[in-house]
C-alpha cells in the first residue's frame, strides 16, 4: 500500500485506521446489518470498539445485529487486532509483488519493531501463528457449544469468540458475557489461553518458536514472560481475596466456581475484557485493581492495549535504580538504554494526561454517575479492554464520542508516540546546565 500524500508513517497508519472505522460504520448502518434501530453514533461506536479490539458496546451485539452485522464486527476485530498494515502487506505478498522500503517502514511502525529487518518474515509468522491458534480454539470450543447450540450455531459461536478472544476484543454474543460458563473449565481455559497468547505479543511468540530454549530468548521475551506470570498470579489471588465474600460475585459460587471465576477475572482485565462475573457488583478494591491492570495493558506488538507491560516494568526498574543511587537501569543483567527509559516515561505521562482530559469531560456530562465508574470506563477504553461497570449503555452522545476518542488513542496513541520518540535526531548544540528543584 502506497503513501501518496506526504504523511509520516504514524500519520499514515492513523489515517488508514480511521478509514477502517469509517468503512465499518457505513457497513454496520446498512439495514441488512441490524435487526433493531441503530443510530449513526452507535454504529460509529461499535465500529470503533471492534477496530480498536476494545469490546465496549452501547447496544447488545447479540440481539442488535444480524449475522451480516456480526461478521462485519468480526472482520473489524481481526483486521484491527492483527493490524491494518499487516493485512495490506499480506495481500501484497500473496499477489507476488515485492515490498518496497517505504512499505517496510510502515510495517515497522505498525508492528512496533526497532528496525525494518525481518518485518516481512514477522508478518508471515504472525498470520500463521494467529490463524493456527484460532482454528485450534474453534475445535475445542465446538466440543462445548455444538452439543449445546447445534452444529451451525455452535461452530459459528466458536469462531466468533475465538477471533474475539485471540484479538483481545472482549465481544461476546451473550448479553451477560461469559457468566453462563463461570465454572466451565473448557471455556475458561480456551478463552483465557487465546487472549493471553494474543496479549503476550507476536515477537515473543515468534521468539519462542525460533529459539526453543530459555537462554536463547531475547531480553524482551524473558521480561514479558516473567512479568506476565507474576502479574497474573497476583491479580488472581487479589480478585479471590477481594471478592470471596461478595454475595453478588464470588460469594454465591461453589468452591470450584470461585477458583475459575477468580482465575478468569484476574487474567482478563489486562487485555481481553471478557467477564464471567457481574462487573457492576464488584467491590471498590477490585475495581481499583482492575483499573491498574487495564492501564498497564498487554505486551508490545500484541493485540492488546494499555501503556504495555514492558513499559511498566522499565519504569519500575528505573525507579528502583534511582532509589539505589544507580545511574543505569538494569534488567536481568542488561542495561536499558536511556532512550528506552525516556520513551517509557513519555508514553506513560502522555497517557495519564489524556485519561485525565477524558475524565474532566465525562465527569461534566455524566453528572449522575460515580467517579469510580467513570474512571473504570475511561481506563477500560484506553487499555482497549472492554470491561464496564454499566456506564456504556447510559453514555450521552458526547460521552460516546469521548470514549471513542479514548479507544482510538489507546490503540494508536502510545504506539505512534513511541516511534515518533524513537526517531533520534542529532543535535550538536549543548546548552549550559541549569538547576531545577524537584521532589
Amino acid at each position: 500500500m502506497q503513501n501518496p500524500i506526504k504523511l509520516s508513517p504514524p500519520q499514515f497508519l492513523a489515517t488508514l485506521f480511521l478509514f477502517l472505522i469509517f468503512i465499518g460504520t457505513c457497513l454496520l448502518k446498512l439495514p441488512v446489518a441490524h435487526e433493531q434501530s441503530l443510530s449513526w453514533v452507535d454504529a460509529f461506536f461499535i465500529a470503533t470498539s471492534a477496530s480498536t479490539v476494545t469490546g465496549l458496546a452501547t447496544v447488545d451485539p447479540g440481539t442488535t445485529f444480524t449475522i451480516f452485522g456480526e461478521v462485519v464486527i468480526l472482520f473489524l476485530i481481526q483486521i484491527g487486532g492483527l493490524g491494518v498494515m499487516s493485512f495490506a502487506s499480506l495481500v501484497v505478498i500473496m499477489m507476488g509483488r515485492k515490498i518496497s522500503v517505504k512499505q517496510r517502514v510502515l510495517m515497522q511502525e505498525a508492528l512496533n519493531q526497532p528496525s525494518i529487518g525481518g518485518v516481512i518474515r514477522l508478518v508471515r509468522n504472525l498470520f500463521v501463528f494467529s490463524i493456527s491458534i484460532q482454528l485450534l480454539a474453534v475445535f475445542f470450543l465446538s466440543l462445548r457449544w455444538v452439543p449445546e447450540l447445534g452444529a451451525a450455531k455452535g461452530i459459528y459461536y466458536s469462531v466468533f469468540h475465538a477471533i474475539s478472544a485471540y484479538n483481545n476484543a472482549g465481544f461476546a454474543l451473550w448479553s451477560d458475557g461469559l457468566m453462563g460458563y463461570v465454572g466451565d473449565p473448557l471455556v475458561n481455559i480456551v478463552i483465557s489461553f487465546l487472549f493471553i497468547t494474543g496479549g503476550i505479543g507476536f515477537t515473543v511468540l515468534v521468539d519462542l518458536w525460533v529459539s526453543r530454549k530459555w537462554k536463547n530468548l531475547s531480553l524482551h521475551s524473558k521480561v514479558m514472560i516473567y512479568a506476565t506470570f507474576i502479574i497474573n498470579v497476583l491479580a488472581i489471588l487479589l480478585v479471590f481475596l477481594f471478592e470471596f465474600n461478595n454475595p453478588k460475585t464470588l460469594g454465591m459460587l461453589s468452591g470450584t466456581e470461585k477458583f475459575w471465576a477468580s482465575y478468569f477475572q484476574g487474567v482478563s482485565p489486562r487485555t481481553a475484557g471478557f467477564n464471567s462475573i457481574d462487573m457492576t457488583a464488584i467491590n471498590p478494591d477490585t475495581s481499583l485493581l482492575m483499573i491498574l491492570l487495564m492501564f498497564v495493558g498487554a505486551g508490545s506488538t500484541s493485540t492488546g492495549g494499555g501503556v504495555k507491560l514492558t513499559t511498566f516494568v522499565v519504569i519500575l526498574f528505573t525507579v528502583a535504580a534511582f532509589l539505589k543511587g544507580k545511574e543505569d537501569t538494569v534488567v536481568m543483567k542488561r542495561t536499558i538504554r536511556n532512550a528506552v527509559v525516556y520513551r517509557a516515561l513519555a508514553i506513560t505521562t502522555i497517557s495519564i494526561l489524556f485519561i485525565f482530559a477524558a475524565l474532566f469531560v465525562l465527569t461534566y456530562v455524566q453528572k449522575d454517575v460515580s467517579f469510580m465508574v467513570i474512571l473504570f470506563e475511561v481506563v477500560s477504553a484506553f487499555g482497549t479492554v472492554g470491561l464496564t461497570m454499566g456506564l456504556t449503555f447510559d453514555l450521552t452522545m458526547i460521552g460516546k464520542i469521548v470514549i471513542c476518542a479514548v479507544m482510538i488513542f489507546g490503540k494508536l496513541g502510545p504506539l505512534t508516540l513511541a516511534f515518533s520518540l524513537a526517531k533520534q535526531t542529532r543535535d550538536n548544540i549543548r546548552y549550559p546546565d541549569g538547576e531545577v528543584f524537584t521532589g
